[in-house]
């Protein structure tokens, strides 16, 4: 059994009154659960993916809980979101997104200014 937290996003109110019924809700759109058992976890996954057509497209959940096999102690599933991808690196997640054309040019300004800066 492990600590269980949902993080939702622009839902349906239907999705609100299930994770109401099995979670806490201890602020607006954040639910948790702290010993929910994996056949609970995987119960409440599947209800939310049969309703998944219902999501608006600026609409998602992510459901977290502790996992000591998974990159830094924490297991994740997600519908509609994150926007940004999640990257497995040495053990940890890190959040990639890609860089538009205008962050390009301001980070190789910012860099080339640092550069001038250095004394060597």
């Amino acid at each position: 059994m492990a600590m269980t937290i949902a993080a939702t996003r622009n839902l349906p109110s239907r999705f609100r009154g299930f994770l109401s019924s099995c979670m806490f809700e201890i602020a607006p759109g954040i639910y948790t659960h702290p010993r929910m058992k994996k056949a609970v976890r995987e119960r409440l996954w599947d209800v939310m993916c049969d309703w998944v057509g219902a999501i608006p497209e600026d609409g998602g959940i992510v459901l977290f809980w502790a996992d000591r096999n998974a990159p830094a102690g924490l297991n994740m599933r997600f519908i509609g979101f994150p926007k940004k991808e999640l990257v497995e690196y040495e053990g940890t997640w890190l959040t990639h997104s890609p860089l538009t054309q205008r962050h390009e040019h301001e980070e190789l300004a910012e860099l080339a200014d640092i550069d001038r800066d250095l004394p060597f």
